[in-house]
């Protein structure tokens, strides 16, 4: 029987935060949610806050916060490229300090400590599929280095932090995630193209979507994330978490339209700077140490997707930036 862990979530009423809170909620943990709310909606948690194993606290991860916990994960960081370009230094201070801080905290409760990274790391890949010996190809300077750049520190710091401080870290490195509970004026590129289909307006491709991502369902994800968590501590990672199957961006646009019985017509406009041109990662550490590999095909997650944007009203949700 697991026993039952004091656990912190950063920010955890966001999309993939609020799904872990309630797995960890329902596997009888106590649950700490800790968010800023600049991208994240409270509603995401509200059917948790009546729970006895659930806490919610506003604050600011940039800033240190005592707490007494026995793990933590570390997910907050504004994650679409409108949102974290939307104030660049505000992003890359989230993904600096606040691993600054989480680590402190890890190191002073000798708890384990996740960090949630990202495929951006590995920037425009020049290796296809990308494996976690891969160093990158990251422009440290361009619209978007203020997250690929901070996220790369972030695994520096846990990495230093490991080695010099003996403390017990997980790196998992977050490839294309997607299902309910998606802001949807997040600007993914899933979320984008479903609200946009739903309301029978052109769906918008950058460039002329021959560009590739690999979709992984929001669930299988979560489970993932976990399993890390549990790995032995000889597993540090990083391991890359997504799906390996391709797509290209005009085949995801076609499917919405299709699965959503949408009119709605492509258009096209210019690619932005340094957006990869193809995705996909290589999972195989994560089946050989996690036993995980994905389970939800993209058309059923797409139909779970679409069932959960019919569920909203749109009316009640606004773009976190000016950028949307």
């Amino acid at each position: 029987m697991t026993s039952i862990k004091r656990i912190l979530v950063t920010g955890g009423a966001g999309f993939l935060g609020s799904h872990l809170c309630e797995r960890l909620v329902q596997a009888s943990h106590d649950v700490i949610c800790l968010d800023n709310f600049f991208t994240s909606q409270k509603s995401n948690v509200a059917h948790l806050l009546d729970l006895p194993n659930f806490e919610l606290i506003r604050h600011d991860i940039t800033s240190p916060i005592w707490l007494e916990v026995d793990e933590i994960y570390n997910l907050a960081c504004p994650a679409a490229p409108g949102h974290y370009q939307y104030n660049p230094i505000k992003t890359i201070k989230t993904s600096v300090l606040g691993a600054i801080n989480v680590l402190g905290m890890a190191k002073r409760c000798r708890a384990k400590v996740l960090q949630a990274s990202t495929s951006e790391v590995y920037g425009d890949p020049e290796e296809h599929p990308q494996t976690e010996s891969y160093r990158g190809n990251v422009n440290p300077i361009g619209p978007r280095a203020c997250y690929d750049e901070g996220k790369r520190a972030a695994e520096t710091l846990f990495m230093d932090y490991h080695r010099m401080n003996k403390v017990a870290i997980r790196i998992v490195r977050i490839f294309n995630t997607y299902g309910p509970r998606m802001h949807p004026y997040d600007g993914r590129v899933v979320s984008n193209f479903i609200r946009q289909a739903l309301v029978g307006n052109d769906i918008s491709l950058f460039g002329d979507g021959s560009q590739t991502r690999s979709f992984c369902y929001r669930d299988d994800l979560v489970s993932a994330i976990i399993a890390m968590m549990g790995a032995p501590n000889d597993f540090v990672g990083p391991v890359n978490i997504g799906n390996p199957k391709e797509f290209t961006i005009r085949e995801l646009a076609e499917m919405v339209i299709e699965l959503t019985g949408s009119k709605s017509k492509l258009v096209f406009a210019p690619l932005p700077a340094d957006d990869p041109t193809r995705r996909r990662p290589d999972i195989s550490l994560a089946k050989e140490h996690l036993g995980w590999e994905p389970e939800t095909p993209l058309r059923e997650g797409l139909l779970k997707t679409i069932d959960w944007f019919h569920s909203i009203n749109l009316g009640h949700y606004r773009p976190p930036t000016p950028n949307f």
